[in-house]
């Protein structure tokens, strides 16, 4: 039986240590529980645990959740592809969205807004052809197209880089990463998963997005 709560303990140590090795505020690092396929009587475990951001990359899937976790203090963050006519719900449902690809997108999520929403820009760094995400040559126009958005507010990059078993031979890419988000002034890197975590935090992630760590590897 998994134990979501002592995962989670066992989980913002880590970080903690991390952080340290790194001589950062363990603070400055936001835990985002990925809860794709996880039922809310166990996402309730985890902010018993302490989480309150929850990541969800499935609109329809996701819906529900929100709904039935209403009663809790909670920050919702879409990370998935999202296809531009689904902005509106998602507006109405997030809190940010991770997952900016393209000009397109974001001006259907400015249209949408009601308030300011936070949002990062996801960064395709590697040639995977069934990732998502806007190429590094096509970044600065991305960013510039943002003038025209004045109800998002970009605040960072994301990146899902390739899987590797060391997590040593991530270390290039998040640093890459970081280096983008340093050129433009970005303050928020939302990178890393429970397999790499660690070493994004070393790179100067300010998100991590963790879902096996805390509940077990997805059937």
């Amino acid at each position: 039986m998994i134990d979501v709560r002592e995962n989670c303990l066992r989980t913002l140590h880590r970080i903690h240590e991390a952080a340290a090795r790194s001589g950062r505020d363990p603070s400055s690092i936001r835990l985002i529980a990925v809860t794709k396929t996880i039922p809310p009587e166990r996402i309730r475990q985890a902010v018993d645990a302490g989480i309150r951001d929850l990541g969800e990359n499935r609109l329809q899937e996701a819906l529900p959740k929100v709904e039935a976790l209403a009663d809790l203090e909670l920050m919702w963050h879409f990370i998935g592809h999202l296809q531009t006519n689904k902005a509106r719900k998602v507006m109405d449902h997030f809190h940010w969205v991770q997952c900016v690809d393209r000009s397109e997108l974001a001006q259907k999520l400015n249209q949408a807004a009601s308030k300011p929403l936070p949002v990062l820009i996801e960064v395709k760094l590697h040639e995977e052809a069934n990732k998502s995400g806007v190429a590094e040559a096509q970044l600065p126009n991305l960013i510039e197209s943002f003038k025209d958005c004045p109800n998002l507010r970009l605040r960072g990059l994301m990146a899902i880089p390739p899987y590797f078993d060391n997590p040593e031979s991530v270390r290039p890419y998040f640093r890459k990463l970081h280096d983008l988000a340093e050129r433009f002034g970005l303050p928020e890197l939302s990178m890393g998963m429970s397999h790499d975590f660690e070493v994004a935090i070393e790179e100067g992630a300010t998100m991590v997005r963790i879902g096996a760590a805390l509940f077990g590897e997805r059937q």
